[in-house]
């Protein structure tokens, strides 16, 4: 980091841009993880999409997210967060562009993996500008209110959505991009400075990212096509093989890497010699494949069976985001004083009941009953999980890869996501057109619920049998997050890299 930039005042009014900027550009961002879920049913219709296209406009954007976000940080240290960050801000809107304007879902499922990409430049570029930016002593505030005010994106983001679907149509879900980044390009570029970190050096490791990716897409491209039978098995078999293999030639690269030969790695396999560390990235990969799967089904089951309009259905997913930002804090004050398993567990527990008590929304569902109550229930439990998550991963983790250890935590994350959004909706039969049929769709849904809600149970028990308490006693620096509710839904949130702080 260069210790130059670190002297901007949160009550300047050049803090007060570069928070504006910061804000704005990943919110650009998180608007997309929350408001394309509601348009899902109508750009179906108007593209002639099938089940696996939907999957596959939810997991293109989470596959070149997931492959780079780590690669873009490191490109943002090396060549300027800002830089980086304007870049990545320009990259999507240009990819929202295609989204808004394509006529097919080959297209569409194109331009979402380019969106990905400018998400991997921005999303870890908006913290590390505020880390880089900001006194010692105002980054903490800078960080909870760039923290706060992306939650306020997210409640907003599903009400948005929806009535843009139902009044201007579900190309402004992505064109909506385009006028935010027009003002956070020339307000970052005149009023945030630039910073890097001098010590980075050597090459980058792109044949990790590449291999990352080729492993998630073969693997995510088999589980999404098998089941549907409309793709040759032998073309199913060499996906599968493909990815396999390029998840295994990636173990191998990395701990080549991590042994001091050739570039950095992308992934420091040394990050994982802690076995909590390991444990918990086991915990949340288990536990965000079965909310992936909850959050990419429960509003397009809204509409399909339930008959909501894409403004209700969005707007029902706004106690997740409300309770996300009441109640994350307490919850993280909670583990440290308590320790996270019992917290994780118990939050586990409930969050996988609200799920099941989803799968009693039907044709004509009560909004309080059916609806309501099941997912204030879920954003309850899910409360209590994300913030001491975070916060056990940073505490697990030597102080000096904090960054990393975060960065990776949120990767696994949302490959989790990618895979069980690709796996469990055709196994639970959800292939084909069954978003036209109000009754298969149903019991397609009922049975992902389930599995999904099996997911955070499995979670909730590998929780209480690997994570100890003593974890947030013993490291104190690692174990306060100072980001706890800011894109948690698609992933537990990215944390500075305490390793680069420059007082």
């Amino acid at each position: 980091m260069t210790a130059m930039s670190a002297t901007v005042r949160l009550s300047s009014a050049t803090g007060r841009w570069i928070l504006l900027a910061t804000v704005l550009g990943s919110g650009v961002a998180m608007l997309d993880a929350t408001v394309v879920n509601v348009a899902l049913p109508r750009i179906a219709e108007d593209l002639g999409a099938s089940m696996s296209g939907l999957q596959w406009t939810i997991n293109a954007y989470t596959l070149t997210l997931a492959g780079f976000i780590l690669l873009g940080g490191s490109l943002g240290d090396r060549f300027g967060r800002r830089r980086l960050f304007v870049i990545g801000v320009i990259w999507f809107a240009a990819a929202s562009a295609l989204c808004g304007a394509a006529q097919n879902i080959p297209m569409l499922i194109a331009a979402r993996a380019l969106q990905g990409v400018g998400g991997a430049l921005l999303t870890p570029g908006a913290l590390a500008i505020i880390q880089a930016s900001f006194l010692a002593d105002d980054r903490p505030r800078a960080v909870g209110a760039w923290s706060g005010l992306g939650g306020v994106a997210g409640a907003v983001g599903p009400f948005l959505g929806g009535w843009l679907v139902t009044s201007a149509g579900w190309r402004w879900v992505f064109l909506l991009n385009i006028p935010l980044a027009a003002i956070v390009v020339p307000v970052a570029l005149r009023h945030v400075p630039e910073s890097l970190d001098e010590g980075a050096h050597g090459r980058f490791d792109v044949q990790g990212a590449v291999l990352a990716i080729l492993a998630l897409a073969g693997v995510t491209y088999a589980l999404t096509e098998a089941p549907g039978g409309q793709t040759a098995p032998a073309v199913i078999a060499v996906a599968a093989v493909v990815g396999i293999a390029a998840g295994a030639a990636f173990v191998v690269v990395e701990r080549r890497r991590s042994g001091g030969r050739g570039p950095q790695p992308m992934l420091p396999l040394e990050v994982f010699a802690s076995r909590q560390f390991s444990a918990v990235n086991a915990v949340t990969f288990v536990v965000y494949g079965g909310m992936g799967v909850m959050f990419f089904l429960f509003v397009l089951n809204l509409q399909v069976v339930a008959g909501y309009s894409p403004i209700a259905s969005g707007t029902a997913l706004l106690p997740v985001t409300i309770l996300l930002l009441l109640l994350s804090s307490r919850a993280g004050a909670l583990a440290q004083r308590v320790g996270p398993r019992l917290p994780m567990t118990a939050g586990l527990t409930v969050a996988a009941i609200g799920m099941l008590l989803l799968t009693r929304i039907g044709r004509h569902p009560s909004y309080l009953l059916d609806v309501l109550l099941p997912v204030t229930v879920f954003a309850l439990g899910l409360a209590g999980v994300v913030a001491p998550l975070t916060a056990t991963v940073l505490a697990t983790a030597d102080v000096r890869h904090a960054g990393i250890a975060s960065g990776v935590n949120n990767a696994v994350a949302r490959a989790a996501g990618l895979l069980a959004v690709a796996a469990i909706p055709p196994l639970a039969g959800l292939t084909g057109d069954a978003y036209t049929n109000p009754s298969a769709f149903s019991a397609g849904f009922r049975t992902a619920m389930v599995v999904s809600a099996v997911l955070l149970l499995a979670g909730a028990v590998l929780t209480y049998l690997t994570v100890h308490d003593d974890v947030l006693r013993t490291a104190p620096v690692a174990a306060e997050p100072e980001c706890k509710i800011h894109c948690a839904v698609g992933a537990p949130p990215l944390e500075p890299d305490r390793s680069r702080q420059v007082a």
